[in-house]
């Protein structure tokens, strides 16, 4: 699935895109705010190497695999915080409404699924070291929350997740 941004001005866009140019490991969320944008029109002016999408119907296809990845990075990234979680993810389950996520794991909650329109794969620099990720949005192109590849203890993303991360990533975004 090709990301389509939100309906922008063409001169926005060009500026956002010189943007991205000049900085291309850049925080997105601080691209989205210089621009007015949504996060979700930044990650779709990336290159595709960058960042591919998959539909938010594959949410819980994307879930299930994540839940056997081990200990991840949740994060939750709003204008006013970085909230940030390790653990492995739990399985859940659908329910009033709710994607419901319980067990053995820091990692917790309920989540409107049925809001997740889509999913981008993310594969690019941050702050100078590669850095992947599975990304949730929203109807509004905003991030509901983000799934990190864990790191070692010399910091290097961790093999066995990054494999997982490149298989999923073929096998469900265009």
């Amino acid at each position: 699935m090709t990301a389509t941004p939100l309906r922008t001005a063409p001169d926005t866009l060009e500026a956002l895109k010189a943007d991205i140019a000049a900085k291309p490991d850049g925080v997105v969320e601080e691209f989205a705010r210089r621009h007015g944008v949504s996060n979700a029109t930044v990650l779709s002016l990336l290159p595709p190497e960058a960042a591919r999408a998959a539909d938010g119907s594959q949410f819980d296809a994307v879930w299930e695999d994540l839940t056997a990845w081990g200990p991840i990075m949740f994060i939750v990234h709003t204008p006013d915080g970085v909230f940030e979680t390790k653990g492995a993810l739990p399985p859940g389950t659908h329910g009033r409404g709710y994607f419901n996520i319980h067990g053995d794991s820091p990692i917790g909650g309920h989540i409107r699924a049925e809001r997740c329109k889509q999913i981008f794969f993310i594969d690019r620099p941050f702050f100078g070291r590669r850095s992947c990720s599975v990304q949730f949005f929203n109807e509004d192109g905003e991030a509901m929350f983000k799934v990190f590849v864990g790191r070692d203890e010399k910091r290097e993303l961790l093999p066995d997740q990054l494999a997982r991360f490149e298989a999923l990533r073929a096998r469900l975004a265009r």
